[in-house]
């Protein structure tokens, strides 16, 4: 069984790819296969509406024509039986790598026909971490979740299985607040949040790896 996590930070070493680490140790917990990729290590854009993959009878039908590096990194797609998107929030939504990977990941299956269907073959479970500087109720009142809504419906109809999301809260961003004009924040508070919710965060993370290994094998008997 194999698990592809995709970080959507420019950080290697950031809120983003530890939590996404933690939720591939889950996954290893229960015998699959993981590997992390970093999108910002990928030269890519997004979606160039060329329509090649809605063409009929075309040779790209049902796949992004664009030869570039992610060619490869989709073709892995097609193989993995869990997927697991892992981005920062950047003003209201996905950082920038990760929205053009979306779109390139998922309108090649997505059929404009009545019921919007799916040309990707297999069933397999998704799930999507979601890292953000700002508390639940300031999430709540900006409206983060509901974009967040509008992904999970997204994953579920084109890869067939269940998807969860995972909400990481108030994030520790600096390691010297003094540094820099953040004065919207207070740097104890952000300190004990790390120290008390960040490993629950990473324990949720986790189960979420767990949970996606176990409903795949279900699913596809694995």
């Amino acid at each position: 069984m194999k698990v592809l996590a995709f970080n959507g930070s420019p950080r290697k070493k950031g809120n983003t790819a530890t939590v996404l680490n933690n939720a591939l140790e889950g996954a290893a917990s229960q015998g699959a296969e993981t590997e992390l990729i970093h999108l910002y290590d990928i030269n890519y854009k997004g979606c160039i509406s060329c329509f090649a993959c809605k063409r009929i009878s075309g040779k790209s039908y049902g796949k992004c024509a664009v030869n570039d590096d992610l060619m490869p990194i989709l073709k892995e797609v097609k193989e993995a039986d869990v997927i697991i998107l892992g981005s920062p929030i950047y003003l209201g939504t996905v950082a920038g790598e990760m929205r053009s990977f979306i779109e390139r990941l998922i309108y090649p299956y997505l059929v404009y026909d009545e019921n919007h269907s799916t040309l990707f073959k297999e069933k397999i479970p998704t799930g999507f971490i979601y890292t953000l500087g700002v508390t639940e109720n300031r999430m709540k009142m900006m409206g983060y979740d509901q974009q967040a809504s509008i992904n999970e419906m997204l994953m579920k109809n084109i890869f067939g299985g269940i998807s969860e999301s995972l909400f990481v809260n108030d994030t520790y961003q600096f390691d010297d607040y003094s540094k820099y004009v953040s004065t919207a924040f207070s740097q104890e508070e952000k300190e004990k949040r790390r120290k008390e919710e960040f490993p629950n965060d990473c324990k949720k993370a986790f189960d979420m790896g767990v949970r996606l290994v176990l409903e795949s094998r279900k699913e596809n008997n694995k």
